[in-house]
């Protein structure tokens, strides 16, 4: 009897169905009147306006990269900018994976969101440097062009996210293994494995932040000490120009690949590790917390990531930045308003809908049709009230 108390008590008040993919409710939930009318939770406008502000660094800082021979000024803003704009989108990048725990639909959107936009990508960039500059170009899969080293990584550490997230002690051990890295000059070329490794505790980082670290990052008082910190790094860096190298930012070379002993580029890499949070915090502090303009535009970040490789190298063939009026102080202002021009239009929803195709693949030829979520998409069609009831 009460076996059927209890059967008819759910039959009359079902209970919602389960959404796995939905990592549980923080703080950094908007609140009740930030939700749509169908309850579901909105984006969070402070990470997509981190996202579009760090993308237009990457471009910024690639746009500059020909600048720095002849412009000392030119070069101690590329060192600032290159010092946390990757940390800092690749510590986004770590929070925003918290929830990833390898159950089949994340691992489905890992193949179509990031392994296969890496081949496709990989593949055109084979071809379009062989039209550009060498037509013999071979084919390498293993070794990514440019900067696309970072699907590969973004693939890594997303699929290693469960491991991550059962250590007691992640930071550290990610911390170690970007020393050890940076000091193993035998690691190679194959999937950028240098980059891969040193990067990573920004990323295991991001993994164990919480909203309230966040919260921290948005205190007026932060925003207030980040100007005269932000200041004094670029004062250091004017400083530092002619007395180190930019490979050190790249963090794609061991020690001795820089001709300095092992004790030295460990440290190093500590000493930058250290720059890079702290400047990450400074820049965290600025990103505005409500929903502006471009707030939109943090959804299409992959998408500026990849496709402006294509004109940045077109620049750099073709020798653009060998013409006579570069050289002016002025032009240099307007190729760093042009690289954010390009930056935004690259985020746009017209140039999603255009290469959505290559980027996020449906792909459901490939993969075998889930019964679970099946079974909760007809239970949910079930649930809703019918046509003008």
């Amino acid at each position: 009897m009460v076996r059927r108390m209890l059967h008819a008590r759910y039959e009359r008040a079902p209970l919602p169905p389960a959404r796995p993919e939905t990592p549980p409710p923080t703080s950094a939930d908007p609140p009740p009147k930030a939700r749509g009318a169908s309850g579901a939770k909105q984006r969070d406008p402070f990470f997509d306006n981190a996202k579009y502000l760090t993308i237009l660094l990457v471009g910024v800082g690639h746009a500059w990269d020909p600048l720095r021979a002849d412009s000392r000024a030119a070069e101690a803003l590329y060192y600032v900018v290159y010092t946390f704009h990757m940390p800092a989108f690749i510590l986004i990048s770590g929070y925003l994976s918290r929830s990833f725990t390898g159950k089949p639909g994340q691992l489905k959107r890992l193949v179509t969101g990031i392994a296969v936009p890496y081949l496709i990508f990989e593949i055109l960039y084979t071809l379009f440097m062989r039209w550009a500059d060498d037509p013999e170009r071979d084919f390498s899969l293993q070794k990514p062009g440019f900067a696309l080293w970072f699907l590969i990584a973004l693939f890594v550490w997303r699929l290693t996210t469960p491991f991550w997230r059962t250590m007691r002690w992640p930071v550290p051990v990610a911390l170690a293994i970007g020393v050890a890295a940076s000091v193993t000059p035998d690691i190679g070329e194959d999937l950028n494995l240098m980059r891969l490794l040193q990067f990573l505790p920004f990323f295991v980082l991001g993994l164990q932040l919480r909203p309230e670290h966040f919260q921290l990052a948005k205190r007026r008082e932060l925003r207030l000490v980040a100007v005269p910190v932000m200041a004094l790094t670029l004062v250091f860096a004017y400083w530092a120009v002619p007395r180190m190298s930019k490979e050190w930012f790249l963090h794609d070379k061991a020690a001795a690949e820089m001709d300095v002993p092992s004790w030295a580029g460990a440290a190093m890499y500590l000493a930058l590790f250290g720059c890079a949070l702290v400047l990450t915090a400074c820049f965290l502090s600025w990103v505005p917390r409500r929903h502006m303009w471009f707030t939109v535009l943090g959804g299409g970040t992959l998408y500026a990531y990849l496709l402006h490789i294509y004109p940045i190298k077109l620049s750099r063939e073709f020798e653009w930045y060998d013409m006579d009026w570069v050289d002016h102080p002025l032009s240099r202002v307007a190729i760093t308003l042009l690289a954010v021009v390009m930056m935004t239009v690259l985020c746009t929803t017209p140039v999603q809908r255009v290469f959505r195709f290559a980027m996020e693949p449906k792909m459901t030829w490939f993969f075998r049709e889930d019964p679970v979520a099946k079974a909760k998409e007809r239970e949910k069609e079930r649930e809703q009230p019918p046509a003008g009831g």
